[in-house]
């Protein structure tokens, strides 16, 4: 599949993809072509909230629905850019799940982003909407798990700390953003609860894209 921004007629490479309906234009040659404007569904969180435990259990949930991928498997020295919320990494997988979109499949993608990494990006035009879905939990149970895992990840306590920080700040100002995020809290939730909340909040939101996109085709 070719590169979102590309137009396969002329060559030319979009700075900010145009999306009309159904249809990608070329700003340079006006040349038009189809092209599937699918949701996005973003599961976040920080480290410990259960993104890891949730995401492959979807798999086998969401069946052919849905292609659920790992964010952290591009975080690859050519993509950890240092500027702030890390744009490069960020637009590398909005094009590709925007590539993936077209096979019909909405991404799911399991990694920490919030609305202000993805929202100003161009390429958040190849998306009819983000849905975010935020797993968090309380602070001690949350150390508790990162101070469980194997050494080579390498939780160390400073780690560990900043990302508390991050888990408390998410859970105050989930609602303020735009679009919000919604919050699921697995301190207590067996795993079994976690997937089921994740696949009733992917189920919900895939139906109401599914009827906006035909109010628009009407």
């Amino acid at each position: 599949m070719l590169d979102p921004r590309i137009c396969p007629a002329c060559g030319d490479r979009a700075q900010v993809p145009l999306v009309e309906g159904a249809t990608r234009r070329c700003a340079r040659c006006g040349h038009r072509w189809p092209f599937r404007r699918l949701p996005l569904f973003a599961l976040t969180g920080p480290s410990g909230a259960g993104k890891s435990t949730v995401g492959p259990a979807l798999v086998e949930r969401l069946g052919g629905r849905a292609v659920v991928l790992e964010q952290d498997v591009l975080w690859t020295a050519g993509l950890r850019d240092d500027v702030d919320g890390h744009p490069e990494f960020r637009a590398t997988w909005l094009r590709l799940a925007a590539m993936i979109a077209q096979s019909g499949r909405p991404v799911v993608l399991c990694g920490t982003v919030v609305p202000p990494e993805f929202e100003p990006l161009p390429e958040r035009a190849l998306f009819s909407h983000i849905h975010y879905m935020a797993l968090v939990a309380e602070p001690e149970v949350l150390a508790r798990r990162l101070r469980a895992r194997p050494a080579w990840r390498e939780w160390g306590e400073p780690r560990i700390a900043e990302t508390l920080e991050f888990n408390e700040w998410l859970r105050k100002n989930a609602d303020t953003f735009t679009p919000s995020v919604e919050v699921f809290d697995t301190t207590h939730a067996s795993v079994e609860e976690s997937v089921h909340h994740a696949t009733t909040w992917f189920m919900r939101l895939s139906t109401v894209d599914s009827g906006e996109s035909a109010t628009r085709s009407e």
